[in-house]
């Protein structure tokens, strides 16, 4: 079993998911996964925005975050989002302990503001959700400065020992 499978299942029984729900969205995830992505979240959520589009679930692992969405009428199973974490820009969440729900919002690498409104059963679940949400998009992110490789304009380092050449 991968690592992927391994994290999903647990994840998901700890959100209170059945089971006729992990199996029908486990395709879908899986052609957006890869086998070694460790699972964060797994859980249902809404769209503040879109109260009667239908179902949605969410998969959250340390590189990806995959929506999927059933149709209320038919019941068909679409992809919403699939992204890298590092794709989304302004990730900001909101825990009410008052009315047990997070809102997450993203902006995905269309321009594309996402948001969903995650809903637990008790507060202190919505602290844990907190953790989870900093966990995975302000821990395990790295900084935009660490990404740049080079910029125009400098010069190269020299290995340790080594003189540069002029050339001829």
């Amino acid at each position: 079993m991968d690592v992927f499978s391994r994290t999903f299942l647990p994840a998901a029984a700890e959100t209170g998911l059945a089971v006729h729900t992990v199996s029908r969205n486990m395709p879908v995830f899986r052609q957006c996964v890869g086998s070694g992505d460790a699972t964060i979240l797994v859980t249902r959520c809404s769209r503040p925005d879109r109260p009667v589009a239908g179902e949605y679930l969410l998969l959250l692992t340390h590189r990806r975050m995959v929506v999927t969405q059933q149709t209320r009428v038919l019941h068909r199973l679409r992809l919403h989002l699939n992204t890298e974490l590092r794709e989304l820009s302004n990730v900001t969440w909101s825990p009410d302990p008052r009315s047990h729900s997070v809102e997450l919002a993203a902006t995905a690498i269309d321009g594309a503001r996402e948001r969903f409104v995650i809903r637990t059963q008790h507060p202190k679940q919505v602290w844990q959700l907190d953790t989870l949400l900093h966990h995975a998009f302000r821990t395990r992110l790295r900084k935009p400065e660490e990404r740049v490789v080079a910029t125009i304009g400098e010069t190269p380092a020299a290995a340790p020992g080594l003189r540069p050449v002029a050339a001829r």
